[in-house]
């Protein structure tokens, strides 16, 4: 039997939105166990505080700054913060999670003190080394210790990486529990599409933020300009990169023709989503998502690592026309296939991954632990 986890010894490890909304359920099924760290790589409080109270996360015991700076000025900082709180703390494991600079920075932090690391979401690949998230996925798999896979293809390809299955997990990945956590009841869905003036199945909810689609002003300018003509009133909720980036490229009087809403809570934006005709974005964990609410997804994306939701959910789509031309070839047979994806089980799992990571961390901990406290690494 393993033995219960020291309270606060588990450091984890966040910076950004998507990671509060994966980490909520290990860090609930953790309990006294966890301390919470933020980066501060997301430090807006529309995409930060919002998510930490409204997934019921504790309070951070430490936050760090890393907001606004360059991508190695963020890994730099991070390391930093955290190689003082780890040089001070007894810690059994730091979990990180995905793909972010905050992810890269605790696991290199953990490894240069020698605490067992775990990852969660190990083993994506989009095989896209323009990537950068591509590069600190790939770096943080080979530190871990531990590493927590969503599903069977997530397993191979690290296998294929040579890392041992000694210390791969299948696990799922936490976004079902997620979504069951905050999707609100059906009544009050419905109340929710109606206050934001729209009709159940009578529109299309879109998310645009990743650098391949804002930096360049021609690319935003293409699939602003295809989601300005689709056939629905479109709902975009918008990052403030994406913000920032129309207003630089001389393109705001696109998002003039669309339904802009600010950056929404998971519980607002889960509603829209369940009621939305298609959804259109470039958001990695949407890919997910649309196949727990059952919606169809167009990825509007060089590349995704996470071709699990291309065989039935989602449809990957360069910018420009296609963008338009898969929306309504979806719209062409709508119903038949909203009937289709609502009997297909989702290929991320079940409720249960934040209890497997748990159960895989207190075997980590109790393998690398020895009795006097010193860590025995193999």
């Amino acid at each position: 039997m393993t033995a219960p986890l020291r309270p606060a010894s588990v450091a984890v490890v966040f910076g950004t939105r998507p990671e509060i909304v994966k980490l909520a359920p290990v860090i609930h099924a953790l309990g006294p166990a966890a301390f919470v760290i933020h980066t501060g790589q997301h430090y807006d409080e529309e995409m930060s505080d919002v998510f930490l109270a409204q997934h019921a996360v504790p309070d951070p015991a430490v936050w760090l700054t890393a907001g606004g700076r360059t991508r190695s000025g963020q890994v730099a900082h991070i390391i930093d913060g955290l190689d003082r709180i780890f040089a001070e703390r007894r810690l059994s494991a730091v979990v990180v999670q995905g793909d972010t600079n905050s992810t890269l920075a605790g696991a290199l932090a953990a490894n240069a003190h020698n605490i067992p690391i775990v990852h969660v979401e190990a083993g994506l690949r989009s095989f896209d080394r323009a990537m950068p998230e591509e590069h600190n996925r790939v770096l943080t798999d080979h530190l871990a210790d531990l590493l927590c896979a969503a599903t069977a293809g997530n397993v191979n390809n690290l296998l294929v990486e040579a890392i041992p299955q000694s210390r791969i997990h299948l696990t799922g990945n936490t976004v079902a529990q997620s979504v069951a956590a905050q999707l609100p009841a059906p009544m009050v869905q419905l109340d929710v599409v109606e206050g934001a003036g729209l009709q159940s199945n009578g529109y299309v909810l879109a998310t645009l933020h990743r650098p391949e689609n804002t930096d360049d002003p021609d690319v935003l300018r293409a699939i602003l300009t295809e989601l300005a003509h689709l056939p629905l009133p479109v709902a975009l909720p918008l990052h403030p990169r994406t913000a920032a980036a129309a207003a630089a490229a001389g393109c705001a009087d696109l998002l003039d023709q669309l339904r802009v809403l600010p950056p929404l809570p998971s519980s607002t934006f889960l509603a829209l989503a369940a009621h939305a005709a298609v959804l259109v974005s470039d958001s990695g964990g949407l890919q997910e998502e649309c196949t727990v609410l059952k919606r169809p997804l167009v990825v509007v994306r060089r590349s995704t690592e996470r071709p699990e939701s291309l065989t039935d959910f989602a449809r990957l789509v360069s910018a420009g026309p296609e963008v338009g031309l898969e929306v309504r070839r979806i719209l062409g047979d709508h119903a038949a296939l909203l009937a289709r994806l609502h009997q297909l089980p989702s290929p991320f799992g079940d409720e249960f991954a934040a209890a497997r990571i748990v159960e895989g961390i207190a075997e980590l901990v109790g393998r690398t632990v020895s009795p006097e406290g010193s860590l025995s690494r193999t």
